[in-house]
């Protein structure tokens, strides 16, 4: 399908800002965890600096996230994984409040009790989980909501491949083959599942080869495009809105850092990397549109500086922001008004 300019620079737009934030994550996550721990011959300080914890960080993935993202509206549900986000920023979830929540702070989408696997936006009805596989059913509940509620409404469940080894994968789309649910599966295939192999986890060499054992359509998309996904989802979106059912999407993308900041990345070949960068998903972007003559050099200069403005203003107001009260920390956690609590026991 013909995409439009106005499409088509949304998503290399959101593909530059989700680069400069992941690359911004990258420098900032390492502050306080290295040096020290050098200088004192200790191990990789996870708790150090300002941004404790783990942290797994998409670049390189973008195509998956925009190439979706763009067919959706408001009223769609994203339900991202432990890797989630490229997912946020293409879905709408507001950068100050995002980085805030990964840096523990009382501005946080969650107040700063999430962290960064755990990023919660109900006005824009996004949610991630770092459990392997969660989204799958998650997804399946919000699409059954909108079914019962008779909207067209769709939802989306970003995975990874070493997921669809999981129950949960198995289980979600046979529920939502039988039941018809406006439910998108999307898997992001960047052929490590944390350290292990792809051919050495999965029994075939596509994850949509399963998607016939459910009765439903297997899309793959080769290349770590944005148009080539923009272009799969276009079906599996008109299906899942018109009442017919799910599709399988399975998207073979690059991840350029480790499973998580800090991995050594020994069990990876030591070129992979570069060759993988060699054909970066933006660069092709950008290619395109400069040769459809939709996007000047000086246009494509401002896009960059607007999203590296949005960034950094993003990452200051997360370093300014205050953390929150001890005693705050079982608010919004458990019931507090005893009466409550005993009426529902």
């Amino acid at each position: 399908m013909q995409i439009g300019k106005e499409k088509l620079m949304w998503m290399y737009e959101k593909m530059v800002e989700i680069r400069y934030y992941e690359e911004t994550m990258a420098a900032v996550y390492m502050e306080g965890k290295l040096p020290p721990a050098i200088q004192k011959g200790l191990a990789f300080d996870i708790g150090g600096g300002p941004v404790p914890g783990e942290m797994h960080l998409a670049a390189g993935q973008e195509p998956v996230a925009v190439g979706v993202c763009a067919h959706l509206s408001d009223d769609d549900t994203v339900v991202g994984t432990h890797r989630p986000h490229h997912f946020a920023i293409a879905k709408g979830v507001p950068l100050d409040a995002m980085t805030a929540e990964m840096f523990g702070k009382a501005t946080g989408l969650g107040k700063g009790k999430g962290g960064h696997m755990h990023l919660f936006d109900n006005a824009h009805k996004f949610s991630c989980s770092g459990i392997v596989g969660a989204s799958m059913p998650i997804a399946c509940g919000a699409a059954l909501a909108a079914k019962k509620l008779g909207k067209n409404w769709v939802s989306i469940a970003f995975f990874g491949e070493g997921a669809a080894n999981q129950g949960a994968f198995h289980e979600s789309l046979n529920l939502a083959a039988v039941w018809k649910l406006p439910v998108v599966f999307v898997c992001e295939d960047n052929q490590w599942a944390i350290s292990v192999p792809k051919a050495k986890a999965t029994s075939v060499q596509w994850v949509t080869d399963r998607a016939a054992g459910y009765g439903i359509p297997g899309i793959r998309v080769a290349d770590n495009d944005a148009v080539a996904v923009f272009e799969a989802m276009a079906p599996a979106i008109a299906r899942a809105r018109r009442g017919d059912g799910p599709t399988l999407i399975e998207v073979r993308t690059d991840r350029y850092f480790g499973h998580f900041q800090g991995d050594p990345e020994s069990y990876r070949p030591k070129d992979e990397v570069a060759h993988l960068r060699a054909r970066d998903p933006i660069g092709l972007l950008s290619k395109l549109l400069k040769e459809r003559g939709l996007m000047s050099a000086v246009q494509e200069a401002a896009v960059v500086q607007s999203a590296q403005q949005r960034v950094t203003r993003a990452f200051a107001f997360a370093a300014n922001s205050a953390y929150p009260n001890a005693q705050d920390a079982l608010a919004d956690v458990f019931v507090q008004d005893h009466a409550s609590t005993r009426a529902l026991v």
